[in-house]
């Protein structure tokens, strides 16, 4: 058996832990810059407001709906993401990190039959101890897993946990489950399906093998097993590397000051050479690029950028940095104003084993090392942001978040008061 732990509603779950005043009220937060909607409440939800809604365009209906409104708080989200973890990490043989809400649960050898009071009691110890409400699907193969979570958050007398595996209830539940909500079916699939007369989960379950084989991909053969009740997509519990690690942000306002934007890309490094450290790889290519406003039609508009290659493989946090800085001032056009910059590095190579040149200095390779682990420790010690190169000056990226709300989990000074009396 497997099961998937889904967070409802995360972000907006996580505002509510620490303004617990905004449960049954509708919650929306906001992206980068106070972009768009990617989170909502039920209620906000029922108010018409959709994923992705700019929120320019959902000012006037949010004021009269008494919306609460956030921007994005993503120290708290994380932190948050981690705290369920350790409770699902306690609750299951091994798990399956999938995104920042949601994680697989591997069931196979554990001691019960009844996974149906087991989810719901992993449900309820997700949100007493974390106060985020987990909805929790148990099923034979991980699709299956999915669509049992989304009926908790459907039907609330589920009370959290559903454990989806007689045949006749799987036939009832696909029966009316729309095939645009699948797991692992795309949007060119779902207009390949429906040119077929193909509109629910069970539509596609019915399809003849030969079909599924010929018309789809392997990951569309693998579902369309796994709707079946057979196992087919592989369990990890181990985090595979990234191929490519990128770092980017859109800015409050334009940047037309080439010293500015060599601030924001060097900060943007440093972030990816953590990610870089973090799972023992080294850099060998490495794009930086900046970009005017696409939607300043009227002004002039460029997408500038520089290569730099590391033919040596670097995980160095000065040499990376420096290199980003100097890209910047060699992309930078004064003509221009900057909205978006980034850094992704393209080409990674696995530390151990990697062959060196013969004409690098092994002094100097081991004192960056030296250093690097130094920075690394200090980073784990006191948090990011603890050490910064010259060239990051404050390391502070411009962007809007008014109404973000206080880093309740990870900055001291912010540490919710309680007072007695």
């Amino acid at each position: 058996m497997f099961a998937l732990a889904d967070c409802n509603n995360f972000f907006a779950s996580c505002e509510r832990v620490f303004r617990p005043d905004l449960e049954g009220k509708p919650v929306i937060v906001l992206s980068n810059n106070d972009g768009c909607a990617v989170a909502r409440s039920n209620e906000a939800k029922a108010l018409g407001i959709k994923m992705g809604d700019p929120y320019f365009k959902i000012r006037e209906l949010a004021e009269r709906g008494g919306v609460t409104v956030f921007s994005s708080n993503y120290a708290l989200y994380g932190d948050m993401s981690h705290r369920v973890q350790e409770v699902l990490r306690e609750w299951a043989p091994a798990v399956e990190q999938y995104s920042i809400d949601e994680s697989f649960l591997d069931l196979r050898g554990m001691l019960t039959d009844d996974f149906d009071s087991w989810a719901k009691a992993l449900s309820a110890r997700c949100r007493r101890m974390t106060g985020i409400p987990v909805s929790v699907g148990v099923a034979p193969t991980k699709t299956l897993a999915k669509v049992a979570s989304k009926l908790c958050k459907q039907y609330p007398k589920l009370r959290g946990g559903c454990y989806l595996h007689r045949p006749e209830d799987i036939e009832k539940v696909l029966r009316r489950f729309p095939i645009t909500d699948i797991w692992g079916i795309g949007r060119r699939s779902v207009r390949k399906l429906e040119g077929m007369g193909v509109r629910t989960a069970w539509d596609y379950a019915r399809l003849p093998a030969s079909t599924v084989r010929s018309s789809f991909a392997l990951p569309g053969w693998r579902t369309w097993k796994e709707l079946q009740g057979e196992p087919c997509i592989e369990f990890e519990d181990m985090v595979e590397p990234r191929q490519s690690i990128c770092v980017s942000r859109s800015f409050a306002k334009e940047i037309k000051d080439p010293s500015e934007l060599c601030t924001q890309t060097a900060t943007f490094a440093l972030s990816a050479v953590h990610k870089l450290r973090s799972q023992d790889s080294l850099a060998l290519e490495m794009l930086v690029f900046a970009m005017t406003n696409r939607f300043h039609a009227d002004e002039p508009q460029a997408f500038s950028s520089r290569m730099v290659v590391f033919p040596d493989g670097t995980d160095d946090h000065r040499a990376i940095v420096v290199a980003a800085a100097e890209a910047t001032r060699a992309l930078f056009q004064p003509r221009y104003a900057y909205k978006k910059a980034g850094v992704l590095i393209t080409r990674l190579a696995p530390r151990e084993g990697f062959s060196r040149s013969l004409f690098e200095d092994p002094g100097l390779k081991e004192r960056e090392g030296r250093l690097s682990r130094v920075l690394d420790e200090l980073e784990s010690a006191y948090g990011p942001g603890t050490v910064r190169f010259g060239v990051q000056g404050e390391g502070r990226v411009r962007m809007a978040s008014e109404r973000q709300s206080p880093h309740y989990t990870t900055r001291w000074s912010d540490i919710p008061k309680v007072r007695i009396g």
